[in-house]
């Protein structure tokens, strides 16, 4: 797989090439919450049950959407449309004709890089099962990419 997100369009990778370009930073994983008025959306520092929070890998990955409501699964036509996505997502990058980051696991040879320069959520998010679903609101966070 010679630097395949170099030459291909998101709609050209095989499945495999797909899931490799995932960089593990658990963003698209952290409980969003929309303002009914505005449409807006503010992240959370609230993680999905499912993320595991050392590897910021989810832990039921196949089952995730029977187990998860609202689990949202990217699709490659829709990824223009997730503004809520980090700027920083290897998939929006991909899509808008960037480059990876320098961190990222596909440059590196090394998953662990993503956490070592903090762009992962692995040192500040909390699961869900931890948080009072009444206080969702006092854990927005605003990001920084």
């Amino acid at each position: 797989m010679l630097e395949f997100w170099r030459s291909k369009q998101l709609q050209e990778m095989t499945a495999s090439e797909w899931e490799l370009l995932c960089d593990g930073c658990g963003k698209c994983c952290l409980v969003k919450l929309e303002d009914e008025d505005t449409g807006e959306i503010y992240h959370t520092d609230v993680a999905c049950k499912l993320l595991n929070l050392d590897s910021c890998r989810c832990s039921h990955y196949a089952s995730r959407q029977s187990l998860v409501d609202d689990c949202l699964k990217l699709e490659r036509e829709a990824i223009d449309t997730l503004d809520w996505l980090p700027d920083t997502c290897a998939y929006r990058l991909i899509a808008a004709g960037k480059s990876l980051p320098d961190w990222h696991h596909l440059i590196t040879g090394d998953r662990q890089t993503v956490h070592r320069v903090g762009a992962s959520v692995k040192h500040f998010a909390l699961s869900e099962l931890e948080v009072d679903s009444g206080r969702m609101e006092e854990h927005i966070i605003r990001w920084v990419d």
